[in-house]
Parts: C-alpha cells; sequence; structure tokens
C-alpha cells in the first residue's frame, strides 16, 4: 500500500479498480489543514485524464502490470496485429485506437512490451528514445539559418517529423516518444 505522499509521477496505482498512471503530483499543505497530494492520473484503460486530490489519510494499491515481450507484425485497416516473441503463431490483433499513440513509433518486427492486467491487455510500453531511418528528406535551401531551420522528413515508418536541415535521405534519427520530435542524428 502506498501512503498518500508516495503517490508520485509514474507510478501505476489501482483506483476504483482501474490501473491509473501518475502523470503529476503537488503535496501542498494550506494553513492548519493536513497536507494533501493533488495528482492528476490518465487510466491505462480508457486513456481518460482525472484529478483526484489524496488526504494524509488516504493509502492506494500500487497496481500489478504484467509485462510480456511482443513484436509488432503489421496494421490492417482497423487491426493492429501482434504476435509474442518466441511463437509467431501465437497472434493476437488490437484495434488501432486502442494503440495509436505508441504505434507510430514502431517498424514491422520491432519488439516491445505488453502491458497486461488481471490478464486483460491494456497497452504498449515502448522506449522513451527510438531510431529511424529517413526514407526521404528535400534538400537544405538557403536563407534564413540563424534561428534554426527545420525541415520535415518522412521515416521508414511513414511517420512524419520536423527535424534540422543537415538531416538527409538515409541517416538515422532518433526521436523522443514522448514529445515526438527529434532529438539527434546517429551516424
Amino acid at each position: 500500500m502506498l501512503n498518500y505522499n508516495e503517490i508520485k509521477r509514474g507510478k501505476i496505482i489501482r483506483y476504483n479498480d482501474q490501473p491509473y498512471r501518475v502523470l503529476t503530483n503537488s503535496i501542498m499543505k494550506k494553513n492548519r489543514n493536513k497536507p494533501t497530494n493533488q495528482t492528476k492520473l490518465k487510466s491505462l484503460i480508457s486513456g481518460k485524464t482525472i484529478e483526484i486530490t489524496f488526504h494524509a489519510s488516504d493509502k492506494v494499491e500500487e497496481a500489478e502490470i504484467e509485462k510480456q515481450n511482443i513484436k509488432y507484425l503489421y496494421q490492417k485497416k482497423d487491426e493492429v496485429w501482434f504476435c509474442s516473441e518466441n511463437d509467431p503463431s501465437d497472434r493476437f490483433n488490437l484495434h488501432i485506437d486502442d494503440v495509436k499513440d505508441q504505434i507510430k513509433y514502431l517498424k514491422t518486427n520491432d519488439i516491445t512490451k505488453g502491458l497486461y492486467f488481471d490478464d486483460d491487455f491494456i497497452g504498449l510500453e515502448i522506449p522513451i528514445k527510438v531510431s529511424l531511418k529517413v526514407k526521404t528528406a528535400p534538400d537544405a535551401v538557403k536563407g534564413n539559418t540563424s534561428s534554426g531551420a527545420t525541415k520535415k522528413v518522412v521515416l521508414e515508418n511513414g511517420l512524419e517529423v520536423q527535424t534540422p536541415l543537415f538531416v538527409k535521405e538515409g541517416d538515422t534519427v532518433v526521436l523522443n516518444t514522448d514529445t515526438g520530435e527529434y532529438t539527434e542524428r546517429i551516424i
């Protein structure tokens, strides 16, 4: 069990019998009142965000999330297909709405982690940084580059991102999956 002050950013807690990830927390004490922990929680099942205040007497259970390695196979219309890492015949599909924020950073045959809560699939856990090859990149145009000019490139999985002008076709770039932004080029 977690005390009110142990409910911190990044923890996954069980609230109303559902798993929630703590997005933000702020412990406050006003005048003579007892301290509270104001949190913003995101449901790992529905994706909805709620704001909850925990008081000094509150305790919550840390959610038990099981992680399994799974392999991304392909996307067909609204279905995204995966299989067990070691058994290609153990296939399952998910609706695109359940994984659309994470799937755009994966390419065919990538290994990722599937998250399970009470034996039910609830989402994917992808790395904070992913490396992808640049498929197409327009040539850099001379001009005002003093303010950090960028251009839009298309990556090997079809994702479009803004990168600095020096990135060219065939380069490998690293993206931050939290923000969706370019972080560096791998030479």
